[in-house]
């Protein structure tokens, strides 16, 4: 364990010297400020103001920028070190492949999910000093499901490094996959389906083993609980799963796949031909 939290905090240290991080950081800090700044927590849409509207509109936006972001930066984590050739150097220090691999995996998720979770955190605590009141289950049900979209794709970011022998091709592969799983949104895959005239409950099915389309209806699902604007999908999703029974999939589905894809990525690691 000392020797994963060692590897889990090199990483750190190089991370926030990169000039994504950076980046990074300010593209959460400054979202939260534009929504305060232009006044988003007196708005009022469905029922939700103040900082349930916030936090709907910021989970929204994390979305589209959280899964990309953690996808470029994590598939150079081992492929960038394999190309700069220090790869050998890390793997003759005294640390267990084990430690090593965790360790980063562990370390690159602390710096991807901190900012994100202290940008909210930083824009309820504004809006509490403002007076509004802080919706306590709405704010950990969202870490939660934001937590768990950052853990799934940094464990296929770890996959997509390992199978990459440069980072250029974990660039590539990695943008690939972000553009398919765009493309099988609802919109996209569930129309196509149902025109091949596939029961709706296969359809709603292989949209839901998308985590971007499962992280998006669990998003909805507080302020719209019968999911009106998913339209004849929400009978399939209510029925089979339950409100309280889609959170749970929703929160648990993408660790399992995060944790899945890094469990691979680290098998195949153990059996590369390691320099």
């Amino acid at each position: 364990m000392r020797h994963l939290w060692l590897t889990a905090f090199t990483d750190i240290l190089e991370s926030v010297r990169a000039k994504w991080f950076l980046v990074y950081t300010v593209v959460f800090g400054g979202l939260v400020a534009l929504l305060l700044v232009f006044g988003i927590t007196e708005s009022r849409i469905m029922g939700f103001s103040g900082l349930s509207r916030l936090l709907l509109t910021y989970i929204q936006l994390s979305m589209a920028i959280l899964p990309v972001f953690v996808l470029i930066s994590t598939v150079r984590s081992l492929a960038g070190d394999r190309e700069a050739g220090v790869f050998e150097y890390l793997l003759s220090l005294p640390i267990g492949l084990a430690a090593w691999y965790w360790g980063k995996l562990l370390g690159r998720f602390l710096v991807v999910f901190l900012p994100v979770l202290l940008a909210m955190g930083a824009g309820v605590a504004w809006g509490a000093l403002r007076g509004a009141e802080v919706p306590w289950q709405l704010l950990a049900y969202y870490s939660g499901l934001l937590m768990s979209l950052a853990w799934c794709f940094l464990g296929i970011g770890m996959l997509i490094s390992t199978l990459a022998r440069s980072s250029d091709v974990a660039q590539g592969g990695a943008f690939v996959l972000w553009l398919i799983l765009l493309l099988f949104l609802d919109l996209i895959l569930l129309g196509v389906m149902i025109r091949e005239a596939l029961p709706p409950s296969v359809a709603v099915g292989f949209a839901l083993a998308n985590p971007l389309q499962v992280f998006r209806t669990a998003s909805m699902m507080l302020f719209d609980p019968q999911l009106v604007l998913l339209g004849p999908t929400a009978y399939v999703i209510l029925d089979n799963f339950g409100q309280a029974g889609y959170i749970l999939y929703a929160l648990t589905y993408p660790l399992a796949i995060g944790t899945f894809c890094a469990a691979i990525g680290y098998a195949l690691f153990r059996r590369s031909d390691l320099p």
